[in-house]
């Protein structure tokens, strides 16, 4: 009876301690969060694993020291003192995975990628996910490897288990080829820069930017905002498109096919007048070429530039609506036309083909008098009876 109220009492003061370690740590890291914005982020990362290791750790050293080994009645402390253990791994696990991640966070905040030239910030941040998944990996096999060593006989079967290895991991690399590809392939696509996060992609025909990439796939978000996903090692081995490689500027040609009567020295003048207007165009390129002139149409390109793939498209749908209200308004005659030109041969061609068919007639009546005058009745009529020899 002593032991068990000695150990509600342990108990009792764990929770207390508990509360009040976390009630300091929350006031110290609020004071210093009013200067300090890391502080407020280690707060909202640490604030559960940390007070959860906390308890465990006090609970565990107050069953220990209430419960002695030699305790009569208590012959299950060995296997509470165990589960304390595997628990104290764990959340410590926890708490060592949320640390990390916040040291990750800390060295992105450097990094922003709502500025128009975020090139770095987007290479650095795919890196630093990716860092980030690794990190939780290793210390999650830690922490289980860590469990699995508490059992007793797990160092005996260490010896079997190495000489074993050599098999299991032939076995394991041929079952898992794939899956270890495409982890290899995601860790290239980290740190080798041809794809980063935000990045403007066209994969298998579809336009879009990279929303994620992990270790094993890499998630794509279109333009009507599906997600397309595709394993890492398609970005290793099929060509794609990157239109934010180097740099997010690009080049948009919008283009008509027009009557001859355009004046192409207007439509530039008309050009110079839309994007004046325009607050997408970004100044660098302005130019209206004729690139086709052949079967009765003239060809006109204009290339424009935007400072992303986004306002390029509405660049181009802009510039396009203009010069189409544009041509309506003041060319009329400029638009496309089919000719069509019909000359008099046309009714020779006509009037020989009707007789034609009009001979052809005539000549199956013909052939069908001919051929009744051999296959029908003999005609007796014009015969006069006195004209019949008698007979013999």
């Amino acid at each position: 009876m002593d032991t068990l109220l000695r150990l509600l009492v342990a108990i009792g003061i764990a929770l207390l301690v508990t509360a009040a370690a976390a009630l300091v740590l929350h006031l110290v890291l609020r004071t210093i969060a009013r200067r300090e914005r890391w502080a407020a982020v280690l707060s909202r990362r640490t604030k559960h694993p940390a007070r959860t290791v906390l308890l465990v750790a006090l609970l565990w050293t107050a069953f220990t020291t209430s419960v002695p080994h030699d305790a009569e009645g208590y012959p299950w402390r060995d296997e509470v003192s165990h589960a304390f253990l595997i628990a104290t791994i764990a959340v410590g696990c926890w708490l060592a995975c949320q640390i990390a991640i916040f040291l990750e966070d800390l060295g992105l905040h450097r990094y922003r990628v709502d500025v128009p030239d975020n090139r770095v910030a987007r290479r650095i941040r795919t890196q630093v996910l990716i860092i980030r998944r690794l990190t939780v990996a290793v210390l999650v096999i830690i922490a289980v490897g860590a469990i699995l060593l508490t059992f007793p006989g797990v160092e005996a079967a260490g010896a079997s288990v190495l000489a074993s290895a050599g098999l299991i991991s032939v076995v394991a690399g041929l079952a898992a080829q794939s899956t270890l590809g495409n982890v290899f392939a995601g860790m290239q696509l980290a740190f080798s820069g041809s794809i980063r996060v935000d990045d403007v992609v066209v994969v298998e025909q579809q336009w879009g930017r990279i929303e994620e990439i992990t270790l094993t796939y890499v998630v794509v978000h279109l333009w009507d905002d599906r997600r397309f996903v595709l394993p890492s090692t398609y970005f290793t081995s099929t060509p794609f498109e990157n239109w934010t490689r180097t740099g997010s500027e690009l080049l948009g040609a919008v283009e008509f096919d027009l009557d001859w009567r355009i004046s192409p020295t207007e439509m530039r003048e008309e050009l110079d007048r839309i994007l004046s207007t325009s607050t997408i165009w970004d100044g660098r390129t302005k130019v209206l070429q004729v690139t086709d002139a052949v079967s009765g149409l003239v060809r006109v390109r204009i290339l424009v530039s935007a400072p992303d793939a986004g306002g390029l498209f509405d660049l181009r749908c802009y510039v396009r609506e203009e010069m189409v209200e544009w041509v309506q308004r003041e060319h009329p005659d400029a638009l496309p036309r089919q000719r069509v030109q019909v000359t008099q041969g046309t009714e020779r061609v006509g009037k020989r083909r009707a007789r034609t068919d009009e001979q052809d007639a005539a000549l199956f009546r013909e052939g069908d008098e001919r051929a009744a005058l051999f296959t029908g009745p003999i005609q007796t009529s014009g015969i006069r009876p006195e004209e019949i020899p008698p007979e013999r």
